[in-house]
């Protein structure tokens, strides 16, 4: 799997959805494997926590497209290895969490996803991803329902 180091995960103007025009890959279990790597990967490299998840969301049924974003972020990780998370001794024990939601992210089910990250001083201790339950009629009831 050649290709240039990535400075970005996923293109965010790129959009996951089942197309059933489009073939689906002739070797799902390639794909799955794949993403079955970063997510273990997520433990220490939350950057891409997020891309994961929406590349989980079309484990049963991938197409080429999800392939590809799946091979875009391991061209990031090639390009960032550096990257990951450090906890550092001298830092203040200071609880802080935040939250944010994207309104009707899914193009297949019109829900939003909602994320959360929480930090012990400087240091990342804790995130979460996913997909809300119900589908918000608005982008303020969508950050409602993250918090």
């Amino acid at each position: 799997m050649a290709g240039k180091p990535s400075p970005i995960p996923v293109d965010q103007s790129i959009e996951l959805f089942y197309d059933l025009k489009k073939p689906l890959i002739d070797d799902p279990s390639v794909y799955r494997r794949l993403v079955g790597q970063l997510m273990y990967l997520t433990i220490t490299r939350p950057d891409i926590t997020f891309d994961v998840n929406k590349l989980c969301q079309f484990a049963m049924n991938p197409q080429n497209i999800h392939l590809q974003v799946a091979y875009n972020v391991v061209h990031y990780l090639k390009g960032t290895i550096g990257l990951g998370l450090f906890y550092s001794e001298d830092s203040d024990l200071i609880l802080k969490t935040y939250n944010d939601a994207d309104w009707r992210s899914c193009l297949d089910t019109r829900r939003s996803t909602s994320g959360l990250c929480m930090f012990l001083g400087s240091a990342l201790f804790s995130w979460k991803s996913k997909k809300q339950d119900v589908v918000s009629h608005s982008s303020a009831e969508s950050e409602y329902k993250a918090i």
